[in-house]
């Protein structure tokens, strides 16, 4: 199937490792331009090399929490490209354990950092004739799990936030649709470091998927490049859960 993805412009938060970096590279095997963020320098510069040849693609040093540099970030990515189409707001702090430094960082980072992408990109979003913003979230903003508290209720928050710009934006013809990964695995990943340092916790969430493993970046990035594309022009305000069928709540 043609996603009508080539020339679109796409902007990826989080772009060099994991599921970021795998939707970095889904959107680049469709034809896309992409621009993607990450807070160190070293990872941009390897990811630069890595995809080089490979389509056209913008990498930026930044730290989404601070609001005046991802603003800055999406006006001169949209300059650079001439327009925006798509955003996913991908970043995570990953912030589980119950702490009051937990918490904040949680809201500024996944949260905020989502809020702030899309107000820099509603101007540039609002002249695209496709456009779409994907969040993603986590199964553990569907379902209370072992990361409740501050990462779970700020990735509950981001599906309400997104929902409502569904509504909010149909008429503008702007799509919302948040993506939920199940556990997902890849080297140097949070699963990883359970792995080695938590191996009881570890068999545990692998023991609860039906599918008897955990998914992989390329697992959450293909629905998600779907989604974003006009092929799937009629899904907004959506949350899908791409989780090997992890979650037992029946979602109506």
């Amino acid at each position: 199937m043609e996603l009508q993805l080539t020339g679109r412009r796409v902007l990826v938060t989080g772009g060099t490792r994991g599921i970021g970096r795998a939707i970095v590279e889904g959107f680049l095997d469709e034809g896309a331009l992409v621009g993607y963020c990450s807070r160190s320098a070293d990872d941009v510069a390897a990811t630069e090399a890595a995809l080089a040849g490979r389509g056209t693609t913008v990498g930026t040093c930044l730290d989404v929490g601070d609001a005046e540099a991802l603003g800055q970030w999406v006006h001169d990515s949209a300059q650079r490209f001439g327009g925006l189409d798509i955003v996913v707001a991908n970043v995570s702090a990953l912030a589980i354990p119950d702490t009051d430094e937990n918490w904040e960082t949680s809201l500024r980072v996944d949260l905020m950092h989502t809020v702030r992408l899309v107000k820099a990109a509603l101007p540039h979003l609002e002249r695209s004739d496709a456009a779409c913003i994907v969040a993603i979230s986590s199964v553990s903003g569907r379902e209370s799990d072992f990361a409740s508290g501050p990462y779970g209720v700020a990735k509950t928050a981001i599906v309400g936030y997104i929902h409502g710009l569904a509504i909010q934006l149909a008429g503008k013809g702007i799509r919302a649709v948040t993506v939920s990964p199940g556990n997902t695995y890849f080297k140097g990943g949070v699963w990883a470091g359970i792995e080695r340092d938590d191996p009881a916790l570890y068999e545990m969430a692998v023991g609860l998927n039906p599918t008897g493993h955990m998914g992989r970046p390329e697992d959450i990035a293909a629905p998600v490049v779907f989604v974003a594309s006009p092929r799937a022009g009629r899904i907004s305000g959506a949350n899908i859960l791409v989780d090997g069928a992890l979650t037992r709540g029946i979602q109506l």
